[in-house]
């Protein structure tokens, strides 16, 4: 029986390896979120029916605490908050309701780190960038980035005007960021960057005069000032270099079958004006700082 059978395993195998290299050959769309970008384009994005990690849910991850402008009273579920909507946006145009969301606690490193992942996709203020893309998947960009420097009332650091002004202050950022990133590639300051595992330990630095000033993207940064550490200001932020805009994106698995569909979703809800709203009602406040040059 196996000398008969094997010629048809040989053939069927065949077939696969035939199969599979006209797949592998066919053009792909490589940008972050195009609609064949690891896994099922628009055509296939069955509403409700996608390839979820639990079927019938969608599981969404962020951090813990989930902060302000991004979530509002540390409860992602509440679809109150910049991020929060969002999630919850995609999710009925995926076609999943409030009550398919499940929310799932990630630590900021881990949402892009390697490995597979146990969530559908992760929102958590997480920029877009050639290297976390060879760990993970992301959609189109949700978000478009600007980085701020925030310092104590009075301070030196306060009184900067520019980023040579800041060159040789001890500066602090959360350690994976991309604030983190701006911080020493665009400043290369005379001394490292402090690395906080997360922002509360940043803002407690910079209240204990361990750093001098912390650098959070734009409207993290006006919250922190206005509801949290109110004896702090926003000094200014960043200027675009002119590379490309930095982004915030949903992050996916490396090899996650909903991607493009998740793009899709993003795609579309930046086209019929839903995001430009929602960054309207949340973010309306944190919007404007002067420009450090």
């Amino acid at each position: 029986m196996r000398l008969v059978n094997r010629p048809l395993r040989l053939a069927a195998c065949t077939a696969a390896v035939l199969l599979t290299a006209a797949v592998g050959c066919a053009p792909q769309d490589e940008s972050p979120g195009g609609p064949r970008a690891a896994g099922q384009g628009p055509r296939s994005c069955d509403r409700g029916k996608l390839a979820t990690v639990a079927p019938g849910k969608l599981t969404v991850g962020t951090d813990k605490p989930a902060y302000a402008p991004w979530f509002t009273d540390d409860d992602p579920a509440n679809g109150k908050g910049f991020e929060s909507a969002v999630a919850y946006a995609v999710a009925k145009r995926l076609g999943y309701g409030k009550e398919a969301v499940e929310w799932q606690t990630v630590p900021f490193n881990n949402a892009f780190a390697p490995g597979e992942k146990k969530f559908d996709f992760d929102i958590n203020q997480i920029s877009i960038s050639p290297e976390r893309k060879r760990a993970v998947a992301f959609s189109s960009g949700y978000y478009d980035v600007r980085q701020a420097v925030i310092a104590l009332k009075g301070s030196r650091a306060a009184r900067a005007t520019s980023l040579a002004d800041l060159k040789d202050l001890k500066l602090g950022a959360q350690v994976g960021s991309t604030s983190l990133d701006v911080a020493t590639d665009t400043l290369r300051p005379t001394r490292p960057v402090a690395a906080f595992q997360k922002n509360d330990l940043a803002k407690s630095a910079l209240r204990n005069g361990q750093v001098d000033a912390i650098v959070t993207d734009l409207p993290t940064a006006f919250y922190i000032t206005s509801a949290e550490v109110k004896d702090a200001e926003v000094v200014g932020q960043f200027a675009t270099d002119g590379k490309g805009r930095e982004q915030f994106g949903l992050v996916l698995d490396r090899e996650s079958r909903i991607t493009g569909c998740v793009s899709a979703a993003v795609d579309a809800l930046r086209k019929d004006g839903t995001l430009g709203a929602l960054e309207k009602k949340w973010l309306t406040d944190t919007v404007d700082a002067p420009v450090l040059k």
